[in-house]
């Protein structure tokens, strides 16, 4: 006895809406929490007493509740509200009067905001599963979802937090369907059919899990669980799955849960018999009750607040009380001004945030009054509930499983229709709208695009490049895509604004998109998606070209240039030289008087550029080097008459203008498409607007570049490389292309931003671009096969011809050059050694007269050569010398009898004894011979 008047009762309000099966579960949870606690704990002095109170489901009999049990009851504590709109208004309560309000099953992110020091949450944020959701969405490539979430404070809570988390992975949010609490089927249907009519084809489902049956299980009435769609449902939603009958589970098949992780142990599978006994003794009529999530954190909110009780009361035997109590108040009175301050409320509070505990649902440790942020589990729910294929957490994102590295791929996944295809998020529904797409109206360049009013202009016929290869591609789609073209005009027909303004209106809502020669830009794509570019990109300009062809005199110098005919010409001289050299002693053709042989050498040298050499060549070395020679005069002639005739018949067409800049610097005016982004380019190049011409067609640019810059025309016209080949197909002998001179990505297809229809139709491009249809497409409206006159490079000069150099021939020369002197090194090996005894003389001491000796010895003929082995032989001054002269004799004469000269070109023999001499001029005049 004496034990039990240590004990301190401390009261604690309880606030559930207590005709709800959960409510029951719940309840039960935290009784038995009450009772085991103390059970392990009969030495505390403070026992925990429940003051329960039903909230009917209503804000304002919760608000009543909480009312009651702070000013009648005086409770120290309320464990409540069930709900997030419930929780608003007592928070407020439990600030005035210093009351810590605890609740397990308010999740709604806006409750944070309310910054209340008495207000504590033991149960998960509803945002912080939206981590989880978004690296789903971003793992599968889903660019739109619909959230579906109930219209209360409870389901409007999360939206804002969702939309910024999606938007983070760059997911848009089209629609945003709220339901009713009170929502009849009917209703529900309703809202079902509709979305039905979008595209987007990724549902959240944010809601309790009593509407969020039924929501599912209509949608799978009406064809909305069939595959290509996806469903993903929310903590609070997935956490009481086990609250649905089988029947409603089997309507919910492929669906995507995510729901609270809490980790299997043995005291909690230990609690989870405990309670299913205890839970179905009391409530015998409630049949299969489900233990879930929220009853877990009910069980350890209890043990939390009893350890802080005990902690504020085992110093402290006073009673827990209120001050400033109104004696004047009615009993059970609600009067909002008849209740006092809780005597330990602030002390609670501080208590309660320092409480760190092991509980059955994980750790439990506040956080500015909110319970960590936990593992999410990802559910795909079958015929018999949620099998698990992986998990969230917040420093490794999705998993297959706890403890593995990020590479761990999620488990297999049955979605919607039994499919195991990841839906694509998106399709084009059979009952929603036509495409509007928008057109360009436009006076030039109608290849690409043209609008053609008839039949008094109540029929409109849209037709081009770009309009062809649009459907081309919509024809690749795996899938009906109904669309309509809408021209961008005026009542009158005229164009309605330039193509930012056309690109505008996808922005804005008017158009679907656009189709038309529209330029991938960068300042466009902050409003809009681009697909690929199907045409070539950049900014070229388009200038006249000029005959550079020569007309002068001196025109057949140019095809070499200056070094290539100065070696050419030394070449010349050097080959003349060595084959006289090695032809002089043996050859009477390279003999004679110096004019003579001078003559001799450099027209047999020459002659070869023409081939007309008539003289003999009989050295072997000589008919060695003259073959090099007459190889490399024939690469030289050949070359020489190609480029010749090449200057002299082709036109040179030269652009006038290479560079911009130049423009610029010579203030030349500029042209430009009407209506074209090249304008606004021109300007930040740094044009002067009075500089820039317009022109709509390619007959005006024609006319505008033929009157020239400085008789009111323009010098260049600048747009885009698709534009401008079309233009050069019509002018190509007239103009060249220079360029690019800005960067662009061409010509693509608009769509509003995050559209899915992108990365579909960019694929779609691709395939037509890579196949014969792009090729077919071109040829029907640029005939690309018929234009055989033109280059197909319009960048390059149509005809380059630049002289030749030596740096195309210097290989020939080096070979004509080693092999001529190679001759001259073996030729004057072979005489050196010949004539030995000359230069090794020992009767001669002077060097100058033996070198001159071998000067005389090489002007003279060399008698051994089988030349001059006939019966009689001729030397340089036609005379015969006659046999047995002494010349004949195998001794050689003395280095004193030949001439002191040191080299002579006279041509005649030194005179020597007993010589018999006959002169053939004498033979030839029919006279005898003298002796």
């Amino acid at each position: 006895m004496a034990q039990n008047k240590t004990i301190i009762p401390v009261k604690v309000g309880v606030v559930l809406d207590l005709k709800t099966e959960v409510a029951e579960i719940w309840l039960s949870c935290m009784e038995m929490a009450l009772s085991d606690f103390y059970a392990s704990r009969a030495h505390y002095k403070t026992r925990l007493v429940f003051r329960t109170r039903d909230s009917n489901g209503d804000v304002v009999d919760a608000a009543a509740a909480a009312l009651d049990l702070i000013k009648n009851e005086e409770v120290q504590a309320i464990i409540g509200p069930p709900q997030s709109p419930q929780a608003k208004f007592i928070i407020q309560l439990g600030e005035k009067s210093q009351v810590p309000i605890i609740s397990f099953s308010a999740t709604t992110p806006s409750l944070t905001s309310i910054r209340s020091p008495y207000f504590f949450r033991t149960t998960i944020n509803d945002s912080a599963q939206l981590g989880a959701i978004s690296s789903l969405v971003k793992t599968f490539g889903w660019r739109d979802v619909v959230p579906i979430y109930v219209d209360s404070e409870f389901g409007e809570g999360i939206i804002p937090y969702l939309t910024d988390a999606l938007q983070e992975i760059d997911v848009r949010v089209p629609y945003r369907s709220s339901i009713s609490p009170s929502a009849t089927d009917e209703e529900i249907v309703a809202e079902l059919y509709k979305l039905m009519t979008m595209q987007t084809r990724v549902f959240l489902v944010h809601m309790w899990y009593n509407l969020g049956s039924r929501l599912l299980a209509k949608a799978n009435e009406i064809g909305m669980m069939k595959e290509g769609f996806v469903w993903i449902i929310t903590d609070n939603f997935g956490d009481l799955l086990g609250k649905l009958n089988s029947s409603v589970i089997s309507s919910m098949e492929g669906v995507l849960s995510v729901t609270t992780y809490v980790p299997e142990t043995n005291d909690l599978s230990r609690f989870r018999v405990q309670w299913k006994t205890k839970f179905q003794r009391e409530n015998p009529t409630i049949l299969d009750a489900q233990l879930d999530v929220f009853g877990l954190w009910a069980y350890d909110t209890v043990f939390a607040l009893a350890m802080a009780v005990e902690r504020i009361g085992i110093n402290n035997t006073k009673s827990f009380g209120f001050l400033n109590t109104n004696s004047k108040s009615a009993n059970y009175s609600t009067d909002l001004e008849a209740f006092g301050v809780s005597k330990k409320g602030q002390e609670l509070c501080d208590a309660l945030s320092s409480t760190k505990f092991r509980g059955i649902a994980g750790n439990f440790s506040l956080v500015n009054g909110q319970l960590e942020s936990s593992t999410f589990k990802i559910a795909n729910v079958n015929g018999v509930g949620g099998r698990t294929i992986g998990f969230w957490t917040e420093q490794n994102g999705l998993i297959g499983k706890l403890g593995s590295d990020k590479s761990t791929r999620l488990g297999p996944i049955i979605w919607p229709g039994d499919s195991t295809s990841v839906p694509k998020g998106w399709e084009i529904p059979t009952n929603g709208k036509v495409l509007k797409i928008g057109v360009p109206v436009k006076d030039g360049f109608a290849e690409f695009v043209k609008v053609i009013h008839i039949e008094n202009g109540n029929k409109t016929e849209i037709k081009g490049f770009t309009i062809d290869v649009f459907r081309a591609a919509v024809d690749e789609l795996p899938y009906a895509l109904p669309y309509e073209l809408v021209p961008f005009e005026k009542s009158d027909g005229t164009s309605a604004g330039s193509y930012d303004d056309l690109v505008y209106q996808v922005y804005n809502g008017t158009f679907d998109a656009v189709v038309g020669d529209t330029t991938i830009r960068a300042n466009r794509s902050w409003f809009v998606d681009f697909t690929l570019p199907f045409t070539d990109s950049g900014v070229v300009m388009v200038v006249p070209i000029k005959d550079n062809k020569s007309k002068n005199a001196w025109v057949f110098l140019k095809p070499l240039t200056w070094d290539l005919w100065l070696t050419s010409s030394l070449f010349f001289v050097f080959i003349g030289f060595v084959v006289w050299v090695l032809e002089h002693r043996i050859n009477n053709d390279f003999r004679g008087p110096p004019s003579h042989q001078i003559g001799t050498s450099f027209w047999f040298s020459f002659s070869t550029m023409v081939f007309a050499h008539k003289e003999k060549v009989v050295s072997n070395l000589a008919r060695f080097v003259v073959i090099i020679w007459v190889f490399v005069v024939l690469i030289l002639i050949q070359s020489y008459t190609a480029s010749l005739t090449s200057i002299l018949t082709v036109e040179q067409l030269q652009p006038t203008v290479t560079d911009i800049n130049q423009l610029l610097k010579n203030g030349e005016n500029v042209g430009y498409v009407e209506g074209a982004f090249v304008y606004g380019l021109l300007i930040q190049v740094g044009f002067e607007p009075s500089r820039l011409k317009m022109f709509k067609t390619a007959e005006e640019c024609d006319e505008l570049l033929s009157k020239g810059s400085a008789n009111g025309g323009i010098a260049a016209a600048i747009d885009e490389t698709p534009n401008m080949k079309l233009f050069l197909a019509k002018y190509c002998s007239k103009y060249d292309m220079i360029g690019p001179i800005f960067k662009t990505a061409g010509f693509g297809f608009v769509f509003p931003k995050g559209s899915p229809l992108v990365a579909d139709m960019s694929r779609a491009i691709l395939n037509v671009t890579e196949g014969d249809n792009m090729k077919n497409i071109e040829n029907k409206w640029f005939k690309v096969e018929e234009q055989t006159d033109c280059p197909a490079d319009h960048s390059q000069p149509k005809i380059s011809s630049n002289s030749l150099s030596l740096e195309s021939f210097w290989g020939l020369f080096l070979i004509a050059g080693v092999a001529s002197v190679a001759s001259l090194i073996i030729f004057a090996i072979t005489f050196a050694y010949k004539h030995r005894h000359i230069l090794f003389d020992s009767s001669e001491p002077s060097v100058r007269k033996r070198v001159g000796s071998m000067f005389k010895k090489f002007d003279q003929k060399d008698l051994s050569s089988h030349t001059f082995r006939k019966s009689g032989f001729r030397d340089g001054n036609d005379t015969v010398i006659a046999a047995g002269s002494p010349n004949n004799s195998n001794c050689p004469p003395s280095p004193s009898s030949y001439s002191n000269s040191p080299f002579s070109f006279s041509g005649q023999a030194s005179p020597e004894p007993a010589i018999l001499i006959i002169s053939n001029d004498v033979e030839m005049q029919g006279i005898s011979p003298r002796v």
